[in-house]
């Protein structure tokens, strides 16, 4: 194999869930006191890569009392077809999103990927100088959350399980200078049982990700993954929680050629976990099903 598809195929991800796929289902109600409903944005990569985020996204929400819509008829975000300049398509894309999210109801959108979220508030821009979609597109990009953002403005109710595990938080860029958004995840996961915050040296620089940043740029985007992976060394950390799925190919890449025994979860998935009731002493790979 050529060095540089040698590269490339490195940076895939293990799918979670294997080949199979199962969907997550269209509806799924709320527990306890209902508190809101809100539609699910999947996403391109979290569907293919990250199914398992997805489910527990749609879990960790229904725990919180939140009814969960995943419209069938969404499609892309339009994300990469932003940063590439192709806008006409991502504009294409905006509108039919536009249109399967309205018809859910839902008082408030969420998405679970940071880079998705970024492009999804921005469709008002997006669309601006559009007479018959602006108004729209205003409105749902105002109804647009991260996930971690809607449960910490609805107030999370407190995990029981414990998760016995010394975590850093990676600020993505797309969440944290794309959205603002940047205390949220951290006061979720300081909620949870058992886990052990503890400080990531430049946590909001770049991992080298950056969309296709990494597939374009590939020698340059492996020596800012070096310093990321530099500074999550330093931590000693035994999980990083990274809130975007290209954060978390990225870094788990540059983990694995460091050889270091250091696992990346989205936020959601630790919330899940510790939802699910983790065992203490069990490793983080593992849960027992309630």
């Amino acid at each position: 194999i050529a060095p540089r598809l040698q590269e490339l195929e490195a940076l895939l991800p293990q799918a979670q869930g294997g080949f199979w796929k199962a969907r997550v289902p269209e509806f799924t109600p709320g527990r306890g006191e209902r508190r809101m409903r809100v539609a699910l944005l999947t996403g391109c990569v979290q569907t293919q890569f990250f199914g398992e985020t997805n489910r527990a996204t749609v879990r960790v929400l229904a725990a919180n009392g939140i009814d969960v819509v995943v419209p069938p008829e969404q499609v892309c975000c339009g994300a990469l077809h932003v940063h590439s300049g192709d806008e006409e398509t991502a504009r294409e894309l905006a509108r039919r999103n536009i249109v399967a999210f309205e018809d859910t109801r839902a008082e408030r959108f969420v998405v679970n990927a940071a880079g998705c979220g970024s492009t999804l508030k921005e469709y008002g821009a997006l669309l601006a100088d559009d007479p018959a979609w602006a108004e729209r597109a205003q409105a749902f990009a105002a109804k647009m959350l991260d996930v971690t953002e809607l449960l910490d403005l609805v107030g999370l109710r407190p995990p029981q399980g414990v998760f016995p595990h010394t975590v850093a938080y990676h600020d993505a860029c797309h969440l944290a200078h794309g959205q603002r958004v940047r205390e949220q995840p951290r006061a979720l996961l300081a909620q949870v049982p058992g886990i052990q915050l503890v400080p990531l040296p430049d946590s909001d620089t770049c991992c080298g990700s950056a969309g296709t940043y990494n597939l374009t740029h590939p020698a340059e985007a492996e020596q800012i993954l070096a310093w990321k992976i530099d500074a999550i060394e330093s931590t000693g950390a035994e999980v990083v929680a990274a809130a975007n799925p290209g954060c978390i190919i990225q870094i788990e890449h540059g983990l694995a050629k460091r050889g270091l025994n250091v696992r990346v979860m989205h936020p959601i998935d630790i919330l899940d976990r510790a939802y699910r009731e983790i065992e203490v002493g069990r490793s983080v790979g593992q849960h027992r099903e309630v």
